[in-house]
């Protein structure tokens, strides 16, 4: 008796440390998925996960979307590991340019076979050794700003445009910088002003009232981050006329269609999180399949175009 009691309770205590998709793979039915991001419950990461789960579906495959809220990267990286200790099919995440996360992704998960595709943001493959990236073409975003914002000043017209980054060194920000620079480039007289705002709002109106004491005379802002776009429209509405400027951004969230409806911002751009979600799944199934083997290692570029007032 007190054998079989010992092992009833072993058995419990060992269910409840694992995470509801912690099953073994004789348990599973199929393929196991697991999506991990850092922003859960944001309209962008909604349509992302109705698309995999759209997907999933489909497929036949058990999805599940593990993640964190705003930059909570300990949290976040923690689930990584809880997934590869799950020793799942395959993972699919929001790339994190961190050291930790790239130890996770070439050490942990590389050494237990587990192939990790990033979507939305991604990382250098040489330090992940991620297999493949769903996404936007970020450096391509970069450039369409950029080529709105020499119509709108003028090719050959001088002008000097404010772009406003995070300080977190993310490759979508390096990508859509080094966009927006190629092309304001080739403008005769475009002066580029790079500032690094910080991810607070406090910071960023901080940011956007030095630079605008210190050059009174500019033509237009970029928020290269969407969650920096309101505190930036926000502080500049303070000091002058939002007519007087042209004001872009990255990312539909609601808060920018918003911006964008208002007539406060000049446009933004307009990404494709279902499709993300979708192809992300899409492609991982095909991968374990051996369908589609080897993946794109550059990556799977999905839609985006330059969205306008007007559009909406």
């Amino acid at each position: 008796m007190f054998i079989f009691t010992l092992s009833i309770l072993i058995q419990i205590f060992r269910y409840d440390l694992l995470a509801p998709d912690e099953l073994s793979q004789e348990q599973a039915s199929a393929y196991r998925i697991v999506l991990i991001t850092q922003q859960m419950d944001t309209p962008f990461w909604n349509e992302v996960e109705a698309g995999a789960q759209a997907a999933a579906n489909d497929y036949q495959v058990e999805l599940s979307v593990w993640g964190s809220y705003g930059t909570n990267q300990v949290d976040f990286l923690r689930k990584m590991e809880i997934a590869i200790a799950s020793k799942v099919d395959g993972i699919i995440v929001q790339g994190l340019d961190h050291d930790e996360f790239n130890k996770l992704t070439t050490v942990k998960a590389a050494g237990n076979g587990i192939p990790v595709f990033t979507i939305a943001n991604d990382v250098s493959i040489e330090k992940s050794l991620r297999r493949t990236y769903i996404g936007s073409d970020h450096k391509r975003a970069g450039q369409m700003i950029g080529q709105q914002l020499l119509a709108d000043i003028g090719q050959e017209a001088k002008g000097k445009v404010v772009l406003m980054l995070s300080d977190q060194e993310e490759d979508y920000q390096s990508k859509r910088l080094s966009g927006i620079l190629t092309e304001l480039n080739k403008g005769a007289a475009i002066e580029p002003f790079i500032v690094i705002a910080g991810d607070s709002r406090e910071e960023v109106i901080a940011a956007t009232n030095d630079i605008m004491n210190r050059e009174p005379k500019l033509d237009a802002f970029v928020s290269i981050t969407s969650h920096n776009a309101s505190a930036m429209v926000q502080e500049i509405a303070k000091r002058a006329r939002i007519a007087d400027f042209y004001l872009y951004s990255f990312d539909d969230s609601a808060e920018s269609r918003s911006l964008l409806k208002e007539g406060k911002l000049s446009g933004l751009i307009e990404q494709s999180p279902e499709t993300m979600g979708y192809q992300s799944v899409e492609k991982m199934v095909q991968w374990l399949n051996r369908e589609v083997f080897p993946v794109d290692t550059q990556g799977y570029y999905t839609n985006i175009r330059l969205l306008k007032a007007e559009d909406i």
